[in-house]
């Protein structure tokens, strides 16, 4: 792939990244603003807006560690972007047709990896406020960093499981 074209795609699968990021710290900074104070929005009987703020990590693993685990977790988060901006930067460069599910996978991983971690070293907690449930059966509440994660992994899986074998072939 000739560099010009190599850095105008590396561009649009970071920049992928960075949209999530931006949507991730506004919407914290919305919900912050709004709900603050112990007040919620109400949206339907399964689904509400809720301040939460988790020092651990996901599913509030470790969040009464002491606050060792900020630092712990933001070292943790650190390798993997680093990891994420290298593999994205090697899949552009080989120029592999049908990477498209992994590139946006990678790329939302980064996203929501890099939201995460701005909140652990600035804030030392993870702002989440999305709230699902049926009943009293709760999801952990959560964020658009989270979410971006979620949806990244999942992508993964299913180009691992339904994509990249059948490149082989």
């Amino acid at each position: 792939m000739k560099p010009s074209n190599t850095v105008s795609k590396l561009t649009m699968w970071y920049a992928i990244a960075v949209i999530v990021f931006v949507a991730d710290q506004a919407t914290k900074v919305w919900a912050e603003n709004v709900l603050k104070g112990g007040k919620e929005i109400v949206l339907t009987s399964f689904f509400k807006f809720d301040l939460a703020y988790n020092t651990g990590a996901a599913f509030s693993f470790l969040r009464d560690g002491g606050g060792w685990q900020r630092w712990f977790f933001a070292v943790i988060a650190m390798v993997v972007s680093v990891g994420l901006i290298v593999w994205i930067a090697k899949l552009v460069r080989e120029a592999k047709p049908g990477r498209g599910y992994e590139l946006w996978a990678l790329s939302l991983v980064l996203g929501g990896a890099l939201g995460n971690l701005y909140d652990r070293i600035m804030l030392g907690h993870v702002v989440d406020f999305i709230v699902w449930h049926y009943q009293h059966y709760y999801w952990p509440t959560f964020n658009i960093a989270d979410a971006g994660i979620c949806v990244g992994a999942g992508l993964l899986i299913f180009d691992m499981l339904f994509v990249q074998d059948k490149q082989a072939s």
